[in-house]
């Protein structure tokens, strides 16, 4: 009798705690692990899911680490997660973080490289986003082209303005890989369509005069315009006397002024001591920048002064460009004198 009380207790025991096990994998398969904000958690190379547990336990994950492991175990997902940087969303169950691990969708990041800026000032961006691998810092840009595997000499203008995402741990070299790539890419296309009768050889060349453009001017309606006042002065062997050139040449010596003497001193970059393209781009130039180059207007304009206003006055003879000059640049000085 006492034996049949004590295996009837027993059964009540087991069958309680058979109940709650349920519950409890139950609740481990279906509750949400990460509730009040998304959570980040790098898995390194060569980490075994026991550190794994750690790590989400450490982090504030609501996992139930028995059963975490239990259902990694039971999926096979143990042999299969993949190293990487994971952004865990609000929400997400403990099997769905596995599933997340498997697959390996690792956070990705956002570096962008906007149109008219420098090679200079790509690298200050490289080098101070935390999440890149940084192999370029204090390197020579020749050196830099060599590692890079491009046949040009100066690396100025060759990668594509635009928003890049990568894993944290990506190298600078990969990016600038991608950068230079997606440029090949555009380029190619555009020459492919460009205009008859252009005053350009090379699809390079055709980059050297959409760095200018990009840098002229911000208005998209006058990119064609400022391009068909440079290929008419390239057509009739004039000089393309453009300041962006003449600042680029001037390096460091740049203050946010142009003197006299500036646009006298010789430059491989000064386009009022010399005819032709400048040797290299300025800046990276967009898609849209080197559209326009190689398809420009078809005006007779080959002059053009800004207005103050992100436009241009264009013209077709010296005399009226001159006009222009000293409308726009009379404003300007009046301009200045009423604010000192």
């Amino acid at each position: 009798m006492q034996l049949n009380k004590i295996a009837g207790y027993t059964l009540i025991v087991l069958s309680y705690v058979g109940g709650w096990a349920w519950m409890d994998y139950n609740s481990a398969l279906n509750n949400p692990a990460i509730i009040e904000k998304p959570v980040t958690i790098e898995i390194e190379k060569g980490e075994n899911l026991k550190q794994i547990t750690e790590k989400l336990v450490a982090q504030k994950v609501l996992i139930k680490p028995f059963w975490f492991k239990f259902i990694a175990k039971r999926d096979d997902a143990n042999k299969k997660i993949k190293s990487g940087e994971y952004e865990l969303a609000v929400d997400l169950t403990a099997p769905q973080i596995l599933a997340l691990f498997v697959q390996g969708k690792v956070k990705q990041h956002a570096i962008t490289f906007p149109e008219g800026r420098n090679f200079k000032e790509i690298r200050q961006e490289l080098d101070k986003n935390p999440y890149l691998e940084h192999t370029l810092q204090n390197m020579p840009s020749e050196t830099i082209v060599t590692k890079l595997g491009i046949s040009q000499n100066h690396p100025e203008g060759l990668f594509f303005p635009d928003t890049y995402f990568f894993e944290k741990h990506t190298s600078d070299v990969a990016l600038l890989k991608r950068a230079y790539g997606k440029m090949q890419v555009v380029l190619a296309e555009e020459w492919q369509n460009r205009a008859d009768n252009l005053p350009l050889t090379t699809p390079y060349q055709a980059l050297i005069l959409a760095s200018i453009i990009e840098k002229e001017t911000a208005a998209p309606a006058e990119r064609t315009q400022i391009a068909g006042v440079f290929s008419r002065r390239l057509q009739q062997d004039m000089m393309l006397q453009t300041d962006p050139t003449v600042i680029y040449g001037m390096g460091e010596a740049y203050q946010g002024d142009i003197k006299t003497g500036d646009l006298q001193k010789t430059t491989p970059y000064n386009t009022y001591t010399f005819k032709g393209l400048p040797p290299t781009p300025i800046a990276m130039a967009g898609r849209e920048a080197i559209h326009a180059a190689l398809h420009p207007d078809t005006s007779e304009a080959l002059y053009f002064v800004a207005k103050g206003d992100g436009t241009h006055v264009f013209s077709t003879t010296l005399d009226a460009h001159n006009a222009a000059v000293e409308q726009y640049q009379r404003h300007k000085n009046e301009a200045t004198n009423e604010q000192r």
